[in-house]
């Protein structure tokens, strides 16, 4: 789940039953969003063999869906805001449902990618609706219990989606393979849509900022020319063009930046807040945010993999063997929210950062040991250390990083780090051709893809270990001590329309 960065204006309607039916429909659009990111990451060997996907597409697969996830996350918010959030959440649902029609029913490797940026792009309207649409609709009172719901929902889908993308594989439906991972979407999508436009309330920002179309198209443009040439790189033989394409990425980030300071300036309505980064605190946490979305993408993709492709293993039993991680995660979570966080501060995450890299460590170690002939109950310690450190991390970060920002920049600071999790994850996608695939020769015989594949992963856990080692560093830069919030104490907004108590609720939530 990812928060808006917009929210509710000041006076909310007076809560009716019917509120209580709207939180399970967005819990559920959520849940399917969380869910669908997930559930594809273990089909990914199987579309791939069915599909005659290559390497690069199968990582457009995951990084389109993730590029135009985070290009759009800050527009849709304010989309809903000025037309709706109802609208905007049902426009996004539908388009969702209809984006995993076209992904289940995809021809070709071309049309699978095609639809996953749609998809992307569609969650990107219906996601930032969510948490708004909480706050429009219950009192402050009661968004206590609601946001731990949440929290319960985002543990959920962690667990369930792997399971769930491996039994729709395994089972092959119908004989459709591995479509019934989107096709599922159907029924749920629809009954969302009927649902919605019945029970959920329409509510709108008293001022809205304007759109800055230009800002996105400046970011998915810069996104594109790093890591279009990233994933098809090693397939074209490095190109000269591929090369002048990343650092021509630089050329447009800076331009973007420029644009930005000149719109800050005539409306105020920019898409970046540039000063939110005189905080240092939130700087450092923007750069957490984007090299931990780096880490996540390029183990997740290596990971199933190694598993399926490497190893041999059924979707299945890649899927029951990651369920130890995913519950280190949710447990892990709560505790550092709950306990830890309130009494040590920074140390909880900069421990998180230290034990899921002991985990990567082992995960190396255990996978060099022990070769082609490991077994899920020897990846159990490596995977429960990895998860008990990302679960460290995960839930307390985003209020580590805002409790320094100005609260009426609150809801952009919110926006913006949610977004740039998501650029670090594709990023992270497209850095898999060269961490992992590179290591990888182009014609192997059958005995040679298991070794291959083994010694691949254990390089990109390698990467993946880098990466956690400098997201230690970079936390010396949070405060020690993040401001704690009370859930309901307010329950008025900045000028920029976000509740304050949301921030820290938006880590539960995504």
């Amino acid at each position: 789940m990812t928060s808006t960065e917009t929210l509710v204006d000041s006076t909310a309607p007076a809560p009716d039953r019917r509120r209580w039916f709207a939180l399970a429909i967005v819990m559920t659009a959520a849940f399917m969003d969380l869910v669908d990111v997930t559930i594809v990451n273990i089909a990914i060997p199987s579309i791939q063999a069915e599909a005659g996907a290559s390497d690069s597409q199968i990582q457009w697969i995951t990084a389109g869906y993730a590029l135009a996830f985070a290009a759009g996350l800050i527009t849709g918010g304010r989309l809903g805001d000025i037309h709706g959030r109802k609208r905007l959440f049902l426009l996004g649902i539908g388009g969702f449902t209809l984006a995993s029609a076209l992904c289940g029913f995809a021809a070709n490797p071309e049309m699978l990618v095609a639809s996953r940026i749609l998809q992307g792009g569609m969650a990107a309207l219906m996601v930032p609706q969510v948490l708004s649409i909480v706050h429009a609709t219950f009192p402050a009172h009661e968004r206590g219990k609601v946001f731990g719901l949440f929290g319960a929902i985002v543990g959920l889908g962690a667990v369930s989606g792997p399971l769930l993308g491996a039994l729709l594989t395994e089972w092959n439906l119908f004989g459709l393979e591995w479509r019934p991972i989107f096709l599922i979407n159907l029924p749920v999508g629809i009954a969302g849509l009927i649902l919605g436009s019945r029970f959920i309330t329409e509510s709108k920002a008293p001022k809205a900022l304007k759109l800055d179309l230009v800002g996105v198209a400046l970011v998915t443009l810069g996104m594109l020319m790093l890591i279009y040439p990233l994933t098809r790189g090693r397939e074209l033989g490095w190109p000269l063009w591929g090369h002048l394409s990343m650092a021509g990425a630089l050329v447009v980030f800076g331009a973007l930046v420029a644009y930005e300071r000149r719109k800050a300036e005539r409306d105020g309505s920019p898409l970046i807040e540039l000063s939110l980064f005189r905080v240092k605190s939130f700087a450092a946490g923007i750069a957490v945010q984007t090299v931990f979305g780096v880490g996540l993408g390029i183990f997740f993709l290596v990971w199933t993999l190694y598993m399926q492709i490497g190893l041999g293993w059924t979707p299945l039993h890649a899927g029951l063997t990651g369920v130890p991680f995913s519950i280190a995660v949710s447990m892990a979570a709560g505790l550092s929210v709950q306990k830890l966080v309130p009494r040590f501060g920074r140390k909880v995450l900069q421990a998180g950062a230290l034990t899921m890299t002991v985990g990567v460590l082992l995960y190396i170690w255990e996978s060099e040991r022990y070769g082609l002939g490991i077994a899920s109950w020897q990846m159990a310690l490596p995977l429960v250390v990895m998860g008990a450190g990302m679960g460290l991390i995960v839930a307390p970060l985003t209020d580590a990083v805002l409790s320094e920002v100005p609260r009426e920049h609150a809801g952009s600071a919110s926006g913006l780090i949610n977004t740039v999790q998501q650029m670090g994850n594709a990023l992270g996608l497209g850095l898999v051709s060269v961490v992992f695939f590179g290591e990888i020769g182009d014609r192997l015989t059958r005995t040679e893809v298991g070794p291959a594949f083994v010694n691949a992963f254990q390089h990109a856990l390698g990467w993946v270990a880098a990466v956690m080692a400098a997201i230690f560093l970079l936390m010396f830069a949070l405060p020690k001590r993040p401001a704690q919030h009370l859930e309901g104490a307010e329950d008025t907004t900045d000028s920029s329309g976000a509740a304050p108590s949301e921030d820290r609720e938006s880590a539960l939530a995504g």
